[in-house]
C-alpha cells in the first residue's frame, strides 16, 4: 500500500508541476490540432468515409499520448541530473524504477488530453461522427493505453540515461513507433519483418483495443496482450536500473555519466 500511494502522491505532484510547464503545455495544445488536420484531410482527400475516418480519428488522437512521453521521457533523467535532484532519486529508500513509474505515467496523462482534443476537433471542425460503440470498454482501453505507454516511457528514460543527447533519441523514435504501431497505418500493409516488432509495442494492442470498442467488437484480448507488455517493460526497466544504479556507484559517474 505504501508504493501504491508513493506512487499516487508523486503522479499528482508530477502532474501539477507538468501542466505549469510552458514546453508541455505548448505541446499538448497544439500538437493534436496539427496531426488531426493533418491527417484528416489527407483521409478525406483519398476519399475516406465513416469508419475509415472514426478509426483515423481513434489512431491520430494516441499520437498525442506517444508524442508527450517519447521525446519527453528520454530527455526526463536528463533534467533531473542537470537540476541536482538525480542523486536524490538514487538515494531514495524505494526502488529507483518504482520512482519513474510516476514521471513518466504523468506524461502520458498529460497526452490523454490530446486524446479529447484531437476527438473534439475531429467532430466539430471536419464533422466526423464520433460513434463508440462500447463506451466502458472503450474507456478502460484508453486508460490501460496510457499506462501501457507511461510504462514504455520509464523503460526509454531508464535506457537513454547515459546518452547527453537523450532529446534527439526521443524525437528519433517518435515517428517510427507510432508507425510500427499501426495508428495510421495497418499493420498488415507493413513489410513482414516489421510486424514482430509490432506485437511486442503495447501501443499496437491498445490502439487496437480502442478501435475494437468504437467499432462494437470484444477489446479484451487485446488488452491483455497490452497490459502484458506493459508488465514486461517494467520488469526490465527494474533489472536495468538497478544495474545502472550499481555501476553509476561503483565508478561514480551518476552525475557525469
Amino acid at each position: 500500500m505504501r508504493s501504491v500511494r508513493l506512487v499516487a502522491v508523486a503522479w499528482s505532484l508530477q502532474l501539477k508541476m507538468r501542466s505549469r510547464s510552458a514546453f508541455d503545455g505548448l505541446l499538448s495544445l497544439l500538437w493534436p490540432a496539427f496531426f488531426a488536420t493533418t491527417i484528416f484531410m489527407m483521409f478525406r482527400q483519398g476519399g475516406a468515409s465513416g469508419p475509415a475516418l472514426l478509426s483515423a480519428a481513434v489512431g491520430s488522437s494516441a499520437m498525442g499520448i506517444w508524442s508527450a512521453v517519447s521525446t519527453t521521457a528520454a530527455f526526463a533523467l536528463q533534467m533531473e541530473r542537470r537540476q541536482g535532484t538525480l542523486e536524490l532519486f538514487v538515494l531514495a529508500p524505494q526502488p529507483f524504477a518504482l520512482l519513474l513509474v510516476p514521471l513518466t505515467l504523468s506524461m502520458a496523462t498529460i497526452g490523454a488530453y490530446s486524446m479529447v482534443a484531437t476527438l473534439l476537433w475531429g467532430r466539430f471542425a471536419f464533422g466526423i461522427h464520433i460513434s463508440i460503440a462500447d463506451p466502458l470498454g472503450f474507456v478502460v482501453a484508453v486508460v490501460v493505453t496510457v499506462f501501457a505507454i507511461g510504462m514504455l516511457g520509464m523503460l526509454i528514460a531508464i535506457s537513454s540515461i547515459r546518452y547527453r543527447s537523450a532529446w534527439a533519441l526521443g524525437s528519433a523514435i517518435e515517428m517510427p513507433v507510432w508507425l510500427i504501431c499501426g495508428f495510421l497505418v495497418a499493420i498488415d500493409d507493413l513489410p513482414a519483418w516489421v510486424r514482430p516488432l509490432s506485437a511486442v509495442l503495447a501501443p499496437t494492442w491498445g490502439v487496437s483495443a480502442m478501435r475494437a470498442a468504437a467499432a462494437g467488437h470484444s477489446p479484451w484480448a487485446d488488452l491483455g496482450r497490452c497490459v502484458l507488455a506493459a508488465a514486461a517493460y517494467g520488469a526490465i526497466a527494474t533489472v536495468v536500473s538497478r544495474w545502472m544504479v550499481r555501476s553509476a556507484r561503483a565508478h561514480a559517474t551518476l552525475a557525469l555519466s
